[in-house]
């Protein structure tokens, strides 16, 4: 089985994540324009219910798996990989069975109770199929990262958007003659089925690059994997933790904003409008970037797992500091052309600017979102996954409390909200951040943060400026287009002339970085 470096992981898992976003914003398109922002709503209410589920069932399990393998890995302990796959299978297939009737059983309930809207019974119907598969997905992506082989991991995502966006325009068209919550439930239905190709393949993947045999022996090797299930849940409890948090606090978030709104006097239609537009619309394009923090964190992982095991301590720094300068120099372009261009990119892409102020307010303060993800990933490296579920507790409970003070408020009402997201998202980080520093000697380069920040505000002003003047008379859509194109060469030409993006760094990436770092004379 190929295994690729860290960098190079990262950069196959960025390239997929970048193909997988666009694909899943135009599917997020598709929806919009057909359902509009009260089926997105009911889309937005269901979800967080779906999600605490899938996370209560994979228990913390794919860093686990991706962690316990690379050190089996690193050890040539073939026997051992086989038996954290076993007992992992064997913990998601049990909870499945658990968890996703539950979830059908009591859809009426948290339908009409908790969320105040009788029409999300439908979606949550819909969606519940879908828990087994991911958690059996779940399982096999995290023994492919902790081989350190990111290629079906990666391919599996793409395979999973492009069915999706194939089938929801079909299904929400034909469903929606029936009631909007049909056609959100018909959304649903075609995110199942994206989610079962990706199973497919995944599967047909490992049984063609395995080199162990999982269905002999089985439930022997289960019986007999006492002491891997302990490790498992050493790693995967705490892991679970943050998470589960993190999960609750999304499941009752779409509840306090319902009954702190109705607080605040707005009714329920018009309470489920808002809430789709900051969580449908403006929320999705603020974390349109994470797919990069996203491969970062499942590349590191295993990577500082295997240089910790090795007590390659310098390593491990090295590879933090790469994984926290991509993230803000990736995070760093997107705040600027989400801040600069909020309007128009609503516009351009759901027909409508009503949601643009929230990009605009939280836009600047998603560089803390950007990074935390990292952050996160190397504590659950370094075994310090219980102090990151206690900083996602304390930002948790604080920002749930904040929705309610704020969005109470008649004057702020959903921006209110808006605000309480980004407070609670930059405590989780500037906590996860300063754990890190107190295990890791860890170097702040306040030169390279001043350059990022001086590299930000240029090119946000060259954007802007060449937005409103130079491309006037164009079309709208061609006008923003060229200008983010303009604002991003900026913004990669200061990245080359501050030297924030190093050339051996451009030559690890796939297929063009050789091309890539002959043309540019730096170091």
């Amino acid at each position: 089985m190929s295994k690729q470096t860290f960098l190079r992981g990262t950069l196959i898992l960025i390239l997929a994540g970048f193909i997988t976003r666009v694909l899943g914003f135009i599917n997020r398109i598709v929806v919009a324009r057909f359902i509009g922002e009260e089926g997105v709503g009911l889309y937005m209410m269901a979800l967080p219910t779906l999600v605490l589920v899938i996370t209560i069932t994979q228990l913390g399990l794919p860093v686990a798996i991706s962690k316990l393998v690379a050190e089996a890995e690193a050890q040539g302990d073939q026997r051992r990989i086989k038996k954290i796959l076993v007992v992992s299978l064997a913990i998601t297939g049990t909870l499945s069975l658990l968890f996703t009737p539950a979830m059908i059983f009591l859809a009426p309930f948290l339908a009409e109770e908790l969320l105040t809207d009788d029409r999300t019974k439908l979606p949550l119907f819909a969606i519940a199929p879908v828990v087994p598969i991911v958690a059996i997905s779940s399982v096999i992506r995290g023994y492919f990262q902790g081989k350190q082989n990111m290629r079906p991991a990666a391919a599996s995502q793409v395979l999973e958007q492009v069915v999706r966006i194939s089938l929801v325009a079909l299904f929400t068209s034909a469903f929606l003659p029936y009631g909007i919550e049909y056609a959100a439930a018909g959304a649903m239905v075609s995110a199942v089925i994206g989610e079962l190709v990706s199973l497919i393949y995944l599967a047909t993947m490992f049984k063609v690059k395995k080199k162990i045999k999982i269905r002999r022996k089985f439930f022997k090797s289960v019986q007999n994997g006492r002491e891997t299930f302990q490790q498992l849940m050493g790693i995967a409890l705490p892991t679970t933790g943050s998470r589960i948090i993190g999960n609750v606090s999304w499941f009752f978030e779409p509840i306090v904003v319902a009954n702190s709104l109705a607080i605040a006097g707005v009714a329920t239609v018009v309470a489920t409008k808002q809430y789709g537009g900051l969580t449908g619309y403006a929320l999705p394009l603020l974390t349109l970037p994470s797919f990069i923090t996203y491969s970062l964190s499942t590349s590191l992982v295993p990577a500082i797992s295997e240089a910790m095991a090795q007590n390659k301590l310098k390593l491990v720094e090295h590879r933090l500091q790469q994984a926290i300068r991509l993230s803000i120099v990736s995070g760093g372009l997107a705040c600027v052309i989400l801040y600069v261009f909020a309007e128009p990119l609503m516009v351009a892409m759901y027909g409508s600017s009503q949601s643009a102020i929230f990009v605009q307010v939280m836009a600047p303060f998603f560089i803390f979102q950007y990074f935390q993800g990292p952050l996160q990933a190397v504590l659950q490296a370094l075994d310090l996954a219980k102090a990151a579920m206690i900083n996602s507790l304390i930002g948790a409970a604080i920002k749930t409390a904040l929705i309610f003070l704020l969005a109470t408020r008649p004057s702020l009402g959903i921006m209110g909200v808006a605000l309480a997201i980004v407070i609670g998202m930059v405590l989780v980080t500037l906590l996860h951040f300063a754990t890190v520093i107190k295990v890791i000697p860890f170097t702040i380069h306040i030169r390279d943060y001043i350059k990022s920040g001086l590299t930000m505000v240029i090119s946000g002003i060259a954007g802007y400026f060449f937005f409103e003047n130079i491309v006037d008379d164009s079309g709208m859509v061609i006008r923003l287009i060229t200008s983010i194109g303009v604002t991003s060469i900026i913004y990669s030409f200061l990245l080359l002339l501050f030297n924030l993006v190093k050339k051996d760094e451009l030559k690890r990436i796939p297929y063009i970085g050789g091309y890539l770092s002959n043309l540019i004379p730096i170091k």
